[in-house]
């Protein structure tokens, strides 16, 4: 059994499941938008406002300026280092001419009253001055850098010791502020799901469903991505906490709907066929019938089988015959498939096919 519902019809729902869809995008960028400046109302607190802050300012300009005085000073040491290598190899270079000069000298001639001997001598002796005068440099930047790296460690550790004394109070405020901003979603996002709730029991078979599903589809990406994440956790416990309670909730909302169909269908199913009939919608059969359900109590019924002519859980109808050429045709036809005759004057079903304007599909 084909479905009743035209191929514009179709079309028409697909296209307004678009709008839905779009319509929830757009609700959700926004949310993001103003859920993502949510923490800007709090200000964020730091530890001057929990230490003396003439204190806590000294000590930062003294860690400041012994950075200053640590990078300064391992600058200069770099610099005097490679003039100390410099120096050395000059001493070296000279050192090993001297020798060469003195080894040249005939054993019969005097090096110590050579004059060349006598001035590579000085030229030496003054290469070694300034190589020790390049160490002494280079020892006392050494010294500089540690004092600066020890100002800098002792400015660093009295900071810390600062932070350590009010660390208490800062995780405090910080978890009192992450709160508040919870707070804040909490407000923004339970009314929307509320109102969420409202629209999807309410409108969602309206005109304007299209709306009423794309603000449900916002409303649940608020709840789950923008105030879930957000729970406080203390342990897991608030978390798993309200995971309890949405899950008994939503069951105990599923076990009451379930028990209040299945009480709902067998009162249906006690009364008259011909009363059934009449509060059976055209396309909700037409869409059972071609899921291989029984219309009237939703049970599997083999349709294919030309002997089934009435359903063997409920007792409605399912087949009959044309009165005008005694076919057999669905019993909720309009027409009769083989000669197209009107099936019957009064077919006994609550709504007939609209021909103006597509249906709103079935949740």
């Amino acid at each position: 059994m084909a479905s009743a519902k035209r191929l514009s019809e179709k079309w028409f729902q697909r296209g307004l499941w678009l709008v839905a869809i779009a319509f929830a995008w757009f609700l959700t960028g926004l949310g993001e938008a103003v859920v993502s400046d949510l923490p800007k109302v709090e200000r964020v607190r730091t530890i001057e406002d929990f230490v003396d802050k003439g204190q806590y300012a000294a000590l930062k300009a003294s860690a400041e300026a012994a950075k200053l005085a640590r990078k300064n000073a391992q600058a200069d040491l770099d610099q005097a280092r490679l003039v100390l290598q410099k120096a050395q190899a000059d001493t070296r270079t000279a050192r090993d001419q001297l020798n060469n000069a003195i080894a040249s000298k005939r054993a019969t001639e005097s090096a110590a009253g050579d004059p060349e001997i006598r001035q590579r001598s000085l030229g030496l002796d003054n290469l070694v001055a300034e190589e020790r005068a390049a160490l002494a440099k280079v020892q006392a930047l050494d010294k500089a850098l540690l004092d600066a790296r020890q100002q800098d460690e002792r400015a660093a550790g009295a900071i810390a010791e600062m932070q350590r004394g009010v660390q208490d109070q800062i995780d405090a405020d910080r978890r009192a502020q992450e709160l508040r901003v919870f707070g804040y979603r909490l407000a923004l996002t339970l009314p929307l799901l509320a109102l969420a709730g409202w629209l999807f029991a309410r409108k969602r078979h309206g005109p304007y469903w299209p709306f009423v599903w794309g603000f449900v589809f916002f409303a649940l990406i608020a709840f789950f991505v923008e105030l879930v994440p957000y729970l406080p956790s203390y342990g897991g416990y608030v978390r798993y906490g309200v995971g309890v309670i949405v899950t008994v909730l939503v069951g105990r909302y599923a076990i009451v709907a379930l028990n209040r169909y299945l009480e709902e269908q067998r009162k249906v199913e006690a009364k008259p066929e011909a009363e059934r009939r009449k509060v059976l919608a055209y396309d909700v059969a037409l869409a059972r019938l071609a899921k291989g359900v029984c219309p009237g109590c939703e049970r599997a019924v083999d349709l294919k089988d030309d002997r089934v002519d009435y359903c063997p859980h409920c007792g409605i109808g399912l087949f009959d015959r044309c009165a005008t050429c005694a076919g057999r045709k669905s019993a909720f036809a309009m027409y009769c498939f083989a000669c197209g005759a009107v099936a019957r004057a009064d077919p006994g079903l609550s709504a007939q096919p609209d021909n103006s304007a597509p249906r709103q599909p079935n949740p």
